[in-house]
This record gives structure tokens, C-alpha cells and sequence, in this order.
């Protein structure tokens, strides 16, 4: 796949500041509104301002409050540092639509690394036998049916499971994901790269099928304790739903290597 979900960035001033300006290509839109982006890739250019914003640390979390629909129209993205320390940073990000409307916050946490490794490896006690790439098999995206016949972001991905795995089956799932790139003309850091499939917990791990139950993600928080690595990347996640309408996922991500962090997503529930 040689596409990526957007253009490369203009530079506009917007409100007498200099911003960059992001236009989506059909594969970031997302299943529930035709004119919304999927979460991931937004959420992939909250990191990739953040990372910008403190070159000189490691970011670990990003969270994302979804206040709005991301527009495929186009949207401006600004980062500032609110806390800059030697071991420690924080930033704050904001996506606003060509009125100048807010459609999406996130905080960033960045951690400065050691030059002289504590350990002489990784230190893991969670006692789990990691998947294996070389295990996986092909398969399609879980989602079936979406509100909209027009090109998507499950039309960007490639997916593998498990052997013996029912693909898009309803359930935990544990699946490994491959997209496009993020921005064109670049490559894209370890952290963005991961940020769309972190994004899909709720589709991996649903109880009942869109056309059944709405299940929306209004936030998206992801923390990695190391970058993964490769182009194919993991998650196993699995999902609590409530009578009254709300619910959460709660997804492991890995690479061929073992853990890389974790993403979790509030869920809105409604009927469809």
C-alpha cells in the first residue's frame, strides 16, 4: 500500500498564528459518518505534534477527548508544552475545524530516557505467552456493515489472526494490524504508526454487531513503555458493556517481541 490517510500539511494562518493544515484522504474516514474521520489517524497527528513539540524525550501516553466529529473537510492542529522539566514534560494539543471550532484535545506525558541502560533486558512479570506474527493468517476486517458505502479506513488496513480464530467474530479478539502511512512524505514514528489500531479496540472486542448497537469511543488513551517495532503490529483486547449505556475495552499492545503499552477506550452504547 502505497497511500496514506493525509495530504502533507499547509502551512495557514489561523487566528493570526501560523498552523498546520491537514486534509484526510478517503481511507481516514471513519464507519459512523461519512463526513468524520476514523479516530486513529487523528489521534496518529496528536502524536505526531507532540513528538514535535519535546524532540529531546520519549512520549509514553496520549490521551484524546473525541469532543466532536473529526471533519474530512480539514482541520488545523496546534501543540503547546505546560510542563518542561529535565526528566519530565507534558503538552497539550488541539484540532479545530476551518471555523476555528475545537473538535479534539489530547494530553501528552514524555518521559526522558536513560543514556546507560538500569537492566541488562526487559523486565516482565506478566506471565502471558505472547502471539507469534508467523502464527497469523490472513482474515477481514471484524466491522461487516457500516453506515456508508464509501471508502473507508477498513479499507486501508491488512489483518492477521490467530490460527483457528473466526475472523471479525464477535468476542475478545486478538488480531495484528497493518496500515498506510500516515502523512505523505513521511515516515511515520513507531508511536503514530500504532495509534490507528489502538483506535479499533471497540470493533475487536464488541458484544453485538453496529447494525445491532452503536458502540462509540468519545476518548482514546494509549501509554507505551517501549516503541514497537515493524510495520505489523498487535492487540488482544476485550470489552465490558453495561445495561446502561456505557463501556469500556481495554486493549494489550505488542509486537513480534512481546508487550509494547496499553490502549482504552470509554464506550457510548445505543441502539443502531
Amino acid at each position: 500500500m502505497s497511500d496514506t490517510y493525509f495530504a502533507a500539511p499547509e502551512l495557514r494562518t489561523i487566528d493570526g498564528a501560523d498552523a498546520e493544515w491537514f486534509t484526510p484522504s478517503e481511507f481516514a474516514r471513519g464507519p459512523w459518518d461519512p463526513e468524520a474521520c476514523h479516530g486513529g489517524p487523528p489521534t496518529a497527528l496528536l502524536v505526531r505534534a507532540m513528538e514535535q513539540a519535546v524532540p529531546t524525550m520519549r512520549l509514553v501516553r496520549v490521551t484524546v477527548d473525541l469532543g466532536k466529529p473529526v471533519p474530512m473537510a480539514g482541520f488545523s492542529i496546534r501543540a503547546t508544552v505546560t510542563r518542561s522539566g529535565r526528566s519530565v514534560a507534558a503538552t497539550a494539543v488541539t484540532l479545530s475545524d476551518v471555523d476555528g471550532v475545537v473538535r479534539a484535545t489530547a494530553i501528552g506525558l514524555h518521559i526522558a530516557t536513560l543514556e546507560t541502560p538500569m537492566f541488562d533486558g526487559p523486565l516482565d512479570n506478566a506471565g502471558i505467552e505472547w502471539p507469534q506474527f508467523a502464527d497469523a493468517v490472513p482474515g477481514r476486517f471484524p466491522i461487516r456493515k457500516i453506515r456508508h458505502g464509501l471508502t473507508g479506513f477498513r479499507d486501508s488496513v491488512e489483518m492477521r489472526y490467530p490460527q483457528g480464530t473466526v475472523a471479525g467474530d464477535i468476542g475478545s479478539s486478538t488480531v495484528w494490524m497493518r496500515t498506510i502511512g500516515i502523512v505523505a512524505g513521511e515516515e511515520p514514528t513507531a508511536f503514530q504508526r500504532i495509534c490507528p489500531l489502538a483506535d479499533c479496540g471497540n470493533a475487536f472486542s464488541r458484544h453485538a454487531e453496529a447494525e445491532t448497537v452503536s458502540f462509540v469511543n468519545p476518548d482514546l488513551a494509549i501509554a507505551v513503555h517501549r516503541s514497537p517495532v515493524g510495520e505489523w503490529l498487535g492487540m488482544r483486547s476485550v470489552s465490558q458493556w453495561q445495561p446502561d449505556g456505557i463501556g469500556l475495552v481495554a486493549s494489550t499492545l505488542f509486537d513480534d517481541s512481546g508487550p509494547v503499552g496499553t490502549a482504552t477506550q470509554t464506550m457510548l452504547l445505543r441502539p443502531a
